[in-house]
């Protein structure tokens, strides 16, 4: 299947879609957790909402390599986003600059 730019307009959709339903989630999710809960599960989120789009992206190219790649590059986006919120989960933000704040 060939790329056009029709399909362009379409992805860009997706991905305002995307971030609008993570940045909803994110609020839902705040309710009754503390400021350290919801940066970390903000960081969650937004590595969610970027896996998935990589992984649309995987599902709409014709070569079997790049497909590969993006499906790792996923993954890879997965992995970061939990160990970074991980890491503001387990260590103190004041005080520990690992977290990078």
């Amino acid at each position: 299947m060939a790329y056009s730019l029709q399909n362009e307009g379409y992805g860009s959709m997706k991905k305002v879609f995307a971030l609008g339903v993570a940045a909803g989630l994110m609020s839902l999710s705040a309710c009754n957790n503390t400021p350290r809960e919801q940066a970390a599960d903000n960081i969650e989120a937004n590595a969610e909402a970027v896996a998935d789009n990589l992984e649309e992206a995987a599902d709409n190219v014709t070569s079997e390599a790049a497909e590969a790649n993006l499906e790792n590059a996923a993954e890879a986006v997965r992995a970061t986003g939990d160990n970074q919120a991980e890491d503001m989960r387990t260590h103190d933000a004041d005080t520990n600059l690992k977290n990078g704040i």
